[in-house]
């Protein structure tokens, strides 16, 4: 089992990425607003329970793909709702289950995620899309992302095309 685990910045190109790679492997995709848009719908965002099941249900998806030997692409942005230990637990579970992690950080300079935050596509998923908001947040979701376990590919993505990124992982998987 194959555990790529993209990680970065809002507005970073980690979805957009996700699908070429899903494309080109075959792994089953995993966004992260896929479970986080589903408890946000009885939850609110950021409430006990909201992160208690948010984080479990995403260990549960990943740990059952493991389990069945499913290779698996998931997205995911650091940010002070989730366990500063979630991306170690989900590694470990992966690992634990004899399938093989991957890590590739998503990296975006502060001034491009502002000027990618607003971008219609973004509504999909109910994504960040307001300015001032990330603003804010954006020395939170840094030192988040210094939290992270050390990747093992960390690309800019606003000097690096989504497809020569897909490219990269691919070629380091």
């Amino acid at each position: 089992m194959q555990f790529v685990f993209l990680y970065g910045p809002p507005a970073a190109g980690k979805l957009t990425v996700a699908r070429l790679l899903a494309a080109e492997t075959g792994y089953a995709l995993f966004h992260n607003h896929l479970v986080v848009d589903t408890v946000h719908a009885v939850f609110p965002f950021g409430s006990p329970s909201f992160m208690r099941l948010r984080e479990q249900f995403w260990l549960d998806v990943i740990g059952a793909a493991a389990a069945e030997d499913r290779s698996l692409i998931f997205t995911f942005q650091p940010e002070p709702t989730v366990s500063p230990d979630f991306a170690q637990r989900a590694i470990d579970l992966v690992t634990g289950k004899g399938g093989h992690t991957f890590l590739a950080y998503l990296k975006l300079p502060a001034h491009e995620q502002l000027a990618r935050i607003s971008n219609p596509d973004r509504a999909a998923f109910g994504k960040l899309r307001d300015a001032d908001l990330l603003r804010t947040l954006q020395p939170q979701f840094a030192a988040c992302e210094a939290a992270m376990p050390t990747p093992h590919l960390t690309v800019d993505t606003a000097t690096t095309p989504p497809a020569e990124i897909a490219a990269r992982i691919l070629a380091a998987l």
